[in-house]
This record gives C-alpha cells, sequence and structure tokens, in this order.
C-alpha cells in the first residue's frame, strides 16, 4: 500500500440530511415559527367553534338541538376527508401558495355558511369548510422538516399549543358573539379573519421546494400503504383515534348539558368554560420536551390514564349546581391536557419514521384520529339523548380503555425500551460501531 493511500482520510460516518430538511434549515425561526402556530391556531378554530353555538342554531333556524349539532359533525367529517385528499400534496406543491389557497377557499365556505338559510345548507357548506382548513396537518410535518431532530418535539408541542389557543378562543369568541350578534356572526367574523391570513401567508411564508414529485394518485395510495406496513404508525392512530372520539362527544355534548335544564346557562357561558383549558399551551411544550427526552411510550401511558380519570371527574357533571360545574371544568381541563400531551407523543413517533413521507404519515394519521372525532360526536349525541351526561362519559371510559389495552399488550412497552425522538438508543452493534 502507498503512503498516499495511508494519507487518504476515512470515509464520512455522519448521516446524510434528512430529504425534507436539506438546505432548509435557515428557513425557519422564532418569528416563522410563531406565524406558523397562529395559522394552525386559526385554521384548528373554524373545525372548533360550531360546539358553541349549535344551541344557537337550533333557535335561529328552528330545528331541534341534536339536529343542529349536524353541523359540529359536519365539519368534522370534512376536515377528515380533507385530510386524507389534500394533505398528501403538502409531500408535492410548494407550501406558500398551496397553504394560502387553502386558507382562501376557508374564507369562502365559512361565508357561505354564515349566509346559509336553512340546516342544510349550513351543513353542506361546513362540511367544505372541514375539506379546506387543513393548514395544521400540513404545517406539522413542514415545520418538522426544517428543525433538527431532537427539537422536533418541542415545535411540534409549540404548534400544537397555537392549535389549541385557536381551540379555545374560537370556542368562547364563538359563545360570546353569538350570543348578541346571533349565530351567522361567528362565522362571518371568521372568513374575514382567514382570509387575512391567507394573505400574511402569502407574503411571508418562506418558499420552499417539495421532497416529491410523485403523482397525486401515488402519494393517496401510500398513506394507506403506510398504514398496513408500519406497526408504530397504526398504533398511534388507534390511540389517537380513541381519545379524540372521547373528546369530541364531551365537546359536542357539553353545550347541549349547560344549556339544558341541568344548568341553563346561555351559549356565551358555555363558551368561556373552554378557557378552563388554556393551562393546555403550557402543558404541551413541556410534553414535547419530554418525549425529546424519555420517548413517546410513557407520555402515551399517562396520557391514557389521564382520559380515563377525567371521564371519572366528568361525571360529576350531571349534579348540576357549582359542584357539578367545577366538577366539569376540571374535568375538561385535565381531558385537554391528556389529549394534546399524547398528540405530541404520537406525532413525535410517526414523524420518525420515514423523513421523505411525513406529509403522508401525518395524513393516516389525522385521517384516523378524525374519523374517530367524528364518530365521537356522532355516538355522543346519541349516547347523550338516550342516557344524559354520564352517558357520554361512559362512553369517553370506554373508548379509552380500548386504547390502553392495546398499549399495555405492545410488545415495545411490554420490554419497557428508551427512546429518543426520531432514533431509538438502543441500536445494533454494528451500526454502533461504523458511526464510532
Amino acid at each position: 500500500m502507498t503512503p498516499a493511500a495511508h494519507r487518504r482520510p476515512a470515509p464520512r460516518t455522519e448521516p446524510a440530511p434528512e430529504p425534507s430538511s436539506a438546505g432548509l434549515g435557515s428557513a425557519i425561526g422564532p418569528r416563522m415559527v410563531l406565524i406558523l402556530a397562529v395559522t394552525c391556531g386559526v385554521a384548528v378554530g373554524t373545525v372548533y367553534f360550531p360546539q358553541s353555538i349549535s344551541p344557537l342554531i337550533a333557535s335561529g333556524l328552528h330545528v331541534p338541538p341534536d339536529a343542529a349539532a349536524l353541523s359540529v359533525t359536519a365539519v368534522q367529517a370534512g376536515y377528515t376527508a380533507g385530510i386524507f385528499l389534500l394533505v398528501p400534496l403538502g409531500d408535492r406543491l410548494p407550501p406558500r401558495p398551496f397553504l394560502a389557497t387553502l386558507l382562501a377557499l376557508t374564507a369562502l365556505s365559512l361565508l357561505a355558511a354564515g349566509c346559509a338559510p336553512t340546516l342544510p345548507t349550513l351543513i353542506a357548506a361546513s362540511a367544505l369548510t372541514g375539506v379546506t382548513t387543513v393548514a395544521a396537518p400540513i404545517i406539522a410535518p413542514l415545520a418538522a422538516g426544517l428543525v433538527p431532530a431532537d427539537r422536533r418535539g418541542a415545535v411540534t408541542g409549540t404548534l400544537l399549543s397555537g392549535s389549541i389557543g385557536g381551540m379555545l378562543l374560537a370556542r368562547t369568541f364563538s359563545g360570546t358573539l353569538g350570543e348578541r350578534l346571533g349565530w351567522r356572526a361567528p362565522y362571518l367574523v371568521a372568513a374575514v379573519l382567514t382570509m387575512l391570513l391567507a394573505t400574511v401567508l402569502a407574503l411571508t411564508l418562506p418558499a420552499t421546494a417539495s421532497p416529491t414529485r410523485r403523482p397525486y394518485p401515488a402519494l393517496l395510495a401510500e398513506s394507506l400503504r403506510l398504514l398496513r406496513t408500519e406497526p408504530d404508525l397504526r398504533r398511534s392512530c388507534l390511540y389517537q383515534a380513541c381519545v379524540f372520539a372521547g373528546f369530541s362527544a364531551v365537546w359536542t355534548c357539553l353545550a347541549l348539558l349547560l344549556t339544558g335544564p341541568s344548568y341553563s346557562l346561555d351559549a356565551q357561558t358555555a363558551g368561556m368554560l373552554a378557557l378552563a383549558g388554556g393551562a393546555t399551551m403550557l402543558c404541551t411544550p413541556l410534553a414535547g420536551r419530554l418525549v425529546d427526552r424519555r420517548g413517546p411510550d410513557p407520555v402515551n401511558l399517562v396520557c391514557l390514564l389521564g382520559v380515563l380519570a377525567a371521564a371519572a371527574v366528568l361525571t360529576a357533571g350531571a349534579c348540576g349546581g357549582a359542584a357539578g360545574l367545577t366538577a366539569l371544568t376540571a374535568g375538561t381541563l385535565l381531558l385537554d391536557v391528556a389529549m394534546q400531551s399524547g398528540m405530541v407523543a404520537n406525532q413525535a413517533r410517526i414523524f420518525a419514521l420515514r423523513p421523505d413521507a411525513r406529509s403522508r404519515l401525518n395524513t393516516a394519521y389525522m385521517t384516523c384520529a378524525y374519523l374517530g372525532g367524528s364518530a365521537g360526536s356522532w355516538l355522543g349525541t346519541r349516547a347523550y339523548r338516550h342516557a344524559g351526561w354520564p352517558g357520554v362519559c361512559a362512553l369517553v371510559a370506554a373508548l379509552t380503555a380500548l386504547a390502553l389495552a392495546h398499549h399495555l399488550r405492545s410488545p415495545s412497552n411490554r420490554r419497557f425500551p428508551s427512546f429518543t425522538f426520531g432514533r431509538r438508543r438502543k441500536e445494533p452493534a454494528g451500526r454502533a460501531r461504523d458511526r464510532a
């Protein structure tokens, strides 16, 4: 061997940059994270604000309360369809024009809902609003590809805090505004806000390249294939679908309970109860940091136990009076924290599976989650009709017990492995030697 060969540098062993983030690391900073978090909040808020005004819709359109609640189910069903049909395009289309266009279409759909003369028209417009207001599940994988792996949990938690803020403020905003100006006012104001945000994103969102040019049908098929071939994706979907079904059942029926004979409150007060969940905005970044340090499985376990505890606390809300209202406040707060923190853990798990297919992974995950949410709204209203508020709480407990049983049976949890975000700490010896 020649001396030159002895001087030849050893090959680099560092992992190559992930396809979704290569060359784009400087595209996102604190200001951009804040803008994206606000975008998530506004988009998610359009899904949740009808929950507080369904009694006002019932009186305004002269329909039964459970029929008016179909507007809530419609927007969630539309959101599920939008996630499946549109979110995969986040891996193919440039995000700036894509997100701005979706938000503009959402604004037009909200305008149509606010002007709807009948309940069927409102339901159709609500479904179309749900289809287009999918900015949040597009932004989450986009941001995950623009930050280092050891910060993804924290950034995911920050974006989720924005979504939670939108969810909470939307319920309070719609309940207050609807009580004073009628049920149409929240839709019309939300349309204006969404159009303004579409303009802001069109002017400020960095231009980034798409990670794939695969045909659209192939992207849709890929989401289903990933669901079939990735066990960690399937169990994340199951956890979130069960918990989110219970969450949707509670919040869909809560307005019916508070405006019913047990409490006789107005829609504004029902919306104000959502502010109790404001602590969730502080908990999700903490949950993200815990996921970064401990892995998603321990966080999932604590969150599932938290939802079971929330169902028990919420049951006391059927008593009415100050004690019942206190139980509802504490129970919804615990439910919100557990559900959203579990979502951070689930998304951390799935974003680590395939860096080149995060939008498609998130498509499968969010589709399953909102299928659960839509089913939960539908089941919740029927449980409330036949068994009252205790029936809704029993539904939450049964769904969570299903997810918890699967979690405890999971082979990875029986072995109690230790994880870091995006990579198992314990790796094959050969791979560890290669990096050394």
